[in-house]
């Protein structure tokens, strides 16, 4: 197996694009990543694509074929990747092996979500769930990560405040970020008076509902120069699936798929959380933001919510988590979410990221789950 390398990585802005349609936001970022990598687009060998459901959102399938066309790429070989939320993720993992098994040499990943062209988006995000036993009864993911929340709030003292301060660092680094969504600062009141949606979870305690695409290409890491001075070198690709319904689970304050996916990845990369300096995380919901940092290792199960409050996640805090703004701040357009959080991660080890900068940043990670943990992917990167 060969090493691999990203050498290009793109993002539109994340929100709600109503004059941007379905292809041209995957097609902007495609190119976004190829100008970013010095390359052609002849050049490209493969493309995979992450996309939860274009099918419910735009009604439109076959979508492989419909961005290789637009992007004026045809004939080569585009597959779309689905897992859920964690479809980006997989989508760039799939890259990666293609390359680390030399089948091709230059592969573009890339994800898009148009979620705003439809009246009303929960059902189709409702299908990432288990219908026979969570959907047709009426539960949300609102309502799922409520449970979570409700229940590491009951056996481990999480407080409100701390679930709160999730969504205020987020937006603190949002307001420095000029592809988010919503860049701009909240407080812990303002989250905890904002509208109920399941208790204990409140309006500012989700993430949107958005339009938005990435991309990024990777090549064999011996080439890597060949096309940038700043390569960002894949220490770890890993992926784990856990079961889809919250009833199946031993406990429902800890994602499995999540735990096994990152002690895979750090026994791949030789590395400890200890040696990351910066995480961009799936908080689809803020309870999610501190199991994340619970279950990859950063702090004991049950300490998260005390981390976050002592400021341990902030940008100049032990493990800045989310320079980006995270999925609550800049936004979550599913199938497009795992590979943004790749492209900031590679902003950020270059030294690129601007006021959200990192200090020091050398080693990289990203989380990007499915559902409420049914599928986890991770990924770590380092200069």
């Amino acid at each position: 197996m060969r090493d691999v390398a990203i050498i290009g990585v793109s993002q539109t802005k994340f929100g709600e694009l109503w004059d941007v349609s379905f292809r041209d936001m995957i097609t902007d970022a495609g190119l976004g990543a190829i100008k970013d990598a010095n390359i052609e687009g002849g050049d490209l060998e493969a493309m995979y694509v992450g996309n939860m459901s274009a099918g419910l959102f735009v009604n439109q399938e076959h979508i492989a074929s419909l961005i290789a066309d637009h992007a004026g790429l045809t004939p080569i070989p585009c597959a779309r990747v689905e897992a859920a939320c964690a479809s980006g993720g997989l989508a760039l993992r799939n890259g990666i092996m293609a390359v680390a098994s030399g089948y091709h040499d230059i592969v573009i990943s890339a994800g898009v979500e148009k979620m705003t062209d439809v009246v009303d988006p929960t059902p189709a995000i409702a299908t990432a769930s288990d219908q026979e036993w969570e959907a047709q009864q009426g539960v949300t993911f609102p309502s799922l990560y409520a449970m979570m929340a409700r229940r590491h709030m009951h056996e481990y003292g999480t407080t409100r405040e701390q679930l709160a301060m999730v969504s205020v660092i987020n937006h603190e680094n949002a307001a420095k970020n000029p592809r988010a969504q919503f860049p701009m600062e909240i407080n812990v009141d303002q989250v905890m008076n904002s509208t109920m949606v399941a208790d204990p979870l409140r309006l500012l305690d989700c993430s949107p509902i958005s339009d938005g695409a990435a991309a990024a290409i990777v090549c064999p890491a011996e080439d890597a120069k060949k096309y940038t001075d700043t390569p960002i070198y894949v220490k770890a690709s890993t992926q784990a699936s856990g079961s889809l319904a919250l009833h199946d689970r031993k406990s429902i304050t800890t994602i499995d798929a999540t735990v096994h996916a990152a002690k895979k990845a750090f026994k791949i990369a030789k590395l400890t959380p200890e040696d990351i300096d910066t995480i961009e995380v799936h908080d689809c919901f803020s309870i999610n933001g501190i199991l994340a940092i619970e279950d990859i290792g950063f702090v004991e199960k049950g300490k998260g919510g005390l981390a976050v409050e002592e400021g341990m996640t902030r940008l100049d805090g032990e493990i800045p988590v989310n320079p980006s703004g995270g999925l609550k701040a800049r936004g979550h357009p599913l199938g497009a979410t795992g590979i943004a959080q790749a492209a900031e991660i590679v902003w950020q080890l270059r030294g690129e990221a601007g006021k959200r900068q990192v200090e020091g940043a050398e080693v990289g990670m990203t989380h990007n789950i499915g559902g409420t943990g049914g599928t986890a992917a991770i990924h770590i990167l380092s200069r």
